[in-house]
């Protein structure tokens, strides 16, 4: 069986580790949140912004930009007296959509586990 990756692991590598960028986008706060929410239907800023409580205008504003740049999220112009921009996922965030959900199902599954551990770490006050 080959390595998951070369020891010692390198600054360069860490850089150029294309799993470790789609981990950082998905691993954060608010895309995988977006992200389910965009896989129902398209919405608004002003939607998604009441949609999702305790997210800022701000952060949603650097979030739908941050999947709009990855390809994960489409953002669509629409002209007319009441001019808005729909978000909706992609067909790329489609892709990623059920492995998140995975990642997900196994979390749940796999939440006493975790839970049971840190306890142990906890009552062994031991640091690595």
């Amino acid at each position: 069986m080959s390595p998951l990756l070369p020891v010692p692991v390198s600054a360069e590598d860490r850089s150029s580790c294309a799993a470790a960028d789609v981990l950082r986008r998905t691993g954060d706060k608010w895309s995988v949140l977006l992200m389910a929410v965009l896989a129902q239907r398209p919405y608004g800023f002003n939607e998604l912004d009441r949609a999702v409580d305790g997210l800022s205008r701000r952060i949603l504003t650097r979030t739908l930009r941050a999947l709009v740049r990855d390809g994960l999220v489409d953002r669509t112009p629409n002209s007319g007296p009441a001019a808005r921009v729909d978000y909706a996922l992609s067909d790329l965030g489609r892709s990623l959509l059920p492995l998140i959900i995975e990642v997900g199902r196994w979390a749940e599954t796999h939440e006493h586990d975790i839970r049971n551990a840190r306890a142990r770490y906890d009552a062994d006050g031991e640091a690595c």
